[in-house]
């Protein structure tokens, strides 16, 4: 029994992990546009007294922000170009659907490992 347990606490601790990066990942593509925005980067790492998964903290991108010519810009400097953000969406768009895959993956774990359990209960009522 402790084992099932343990498996919906693992699961459950993939699915946290990957509901804050698409999290993360959501606020990179709507801050796209911002001007001097760095894109939030968000690791993974095992917690080694229980095994679950833990989110590193947020850290910013500190590569280039891309030059944006807009003469017309009020922050547009006497070049007419302004700092735009270090966001990629082809990127952002990768990373939403590996985190929404895990999420998946891991919520299937956790249904097979809560029927398990509900199944075992019914048997113990029997």
């Amino acid at each position: 029994m402790s084992d099932l347990s343990t498996s919906l606490s693992f699961a459950a601790s993939g699915m946290e992990a990957q509901a804050q990066r698409l999290r993360h990942v959501s606020e990179n593509i709507a801050n796209a546009d911002t001007p001097g925005y760095h894109r939030k980067l968000v690791g993974f790492r095992e917690a080694m007294d229980t095994g679950l998964v833990e989110t590193t903290p947020v850290h910013l991108d500190q590569s280039a922000l891309t030059s944006v010519y807009d003469p017309g810009n009020p922050l547009a400097d006497a070049n007419g170009h302004y700092d735009g953000s270090n966001v990629d969406l082809v990127i952002e768009i990768a990373d939403a659907r590996e985190a929404q895959r895990s999420y998946d993956a891991n919520l299937k774990l956790f249904d097979q490992a809560r029927q398990m359990t509900q199944s075992l209960f019914d048997l113990l009522r029997r």
